[in-house]
């Protein structure tokens, strides 16, 4: 049994969401809380598997109620809200605490007792990824987290920076992208797991805090210098033959979509030059094994250090695998990027 709480103050969204548990039974509703504050004392008393936070409410809200669970009592949060795309800039804000996921608040069907079944799908699909993710998976098998072509010689090729990230990857995205110069002649490629949806919202995010252009990446881009390229779709990117980068479809061989490993292994076989690979904040393993390959290769391989992770998963898996040559906080590894 999955235990979920909820953190609301529109009762009408509240029902919805108690309506949606009750479809499951892999899910039992533990307790709900009126604003971020009550969530937060709750969550300490008595721990959910797993938080569905609202992200408006009055007082403390769910930006902040999502930073003071996870810094006091953590555990597994979906943000479920009516405004996902008016307010862009606090759910990647709620991201960098610590956030999962985010999904829409599903409605109630008229003169029914139950969630609009359409509507409530997302939502159930959302909570039996992350209750996957956790290691708490319903019974029921369901969907893994998703979430100008030419050949350039290889002395025209700039110097790359390669980037996996999770849970926590936004925030850290922010400063390590915000440190790198104006000037700046790398290329960095960035695999985020994040709902498809906002990846768009997250390179536009990202552009206000870096010099640097940002922007989704679409197939047949190729590796400029000073730009930032971001996995935009539910499928993995990949580097080509020829350098450039396209999207391939996902099948069963990983839980993660975009994959960082997926990413970084193509990479390793295509890309003529050595760059610099980091591995950020996240939950699971993904971009681990991937990483080793690279150090492997003769790459600079970093990871984020477990003091400056908002879940230090995928960097640990990196370091018991022998797979980073630098451990830095996310707030050094720009300046470390420029060294070299």
């Amino acid at each position: 049994m999955i235990k979920v709480a909820i953190a609301n103050d529109t009762l009408i969204a509240l029902e919805a969401l108690r309506r949606v548990i009750a479809t499951d039974s892999a899910y039992e509703l533990i307790w709900s809380a009126k604003d971020g504050a009550q969530a937060v004392a709750l969550c300490a008393q008595q721990p959910p598997d797993l938080m569905l936070m609202d992200l408006l409410m009055p007082g403390i809200d769910g930006v902040e109620a999502t930073r003071q669970i996870m810094a006091r009592s953590p555990c597994a949060i979906l943000l479920v809200t009516a405004s996902m795309h008016s307010n862009t800039s606090k759910i990647f804000e709620a991201m960098g605490h610590g956030a999962l996921d985010v999904v829409g608040t599903p409605t109630i069907e008229a003169r029914s007792s139950s969630a609009n079944t359409a509507a409530a799908q997302p939502l159930l699909a959302k909570m039996a990824t992350v209750a996957a993710f956790i290691g708490k998976s319903p019974r029921r098998r369901t969907a893994p987290l998703r979430t100008a072509s030419g050949v350039l010689s290889s002395r025209a090729l700039p110097a790359l920076v390669v980037i996996g990230a999770s849970t926590g990857g936004p925030k850290a995205l922010a400063q390590i992208l915000g440190g790198l110069p104006a000037d700046s002649t790398v290329s960095v490629v960035v695999v985020q797991h994040i709902d498809r949806q906002f990846s768009q919202g997250l390179a536009t995010w990202l552009n206000e805090h870096t010099a640097l252009s940002v922007r989704v990446a679409v197939s047949g881009d190729r590796i400029l210098p000073g730009q930032v390229l971001i996995a935009g779709t539910d499928d993995h990117l990949v580097m080509r033959r020829d350098r450039t980068l396209t999207y391939r479809a996902v099948d069963d061989s990983t839980p993660y979509h975009p994959s960082v490993d997926v990413f970084f292994n193509s990479v390793s076989q295509h890309w003529p030059q050595l760059g610099q690979a980091v591995l950020l904040t996240g939950m699971g393993r993904d971009g681990a094994a991937g990483l080793a390959e690279l150090r492997v290769a003769g790459w600079c391989t970093i990871a984020e250090s477990e003091a400056s992770c908002v879940v230090y998963g995928m960097p640990r898996a990196a370091v018991e695998m022998d797979a980073a040559e630098q451990i830095l906080a996310a707030s050094e590894i720009a300046g470390f990027l420029q060294q070299g």
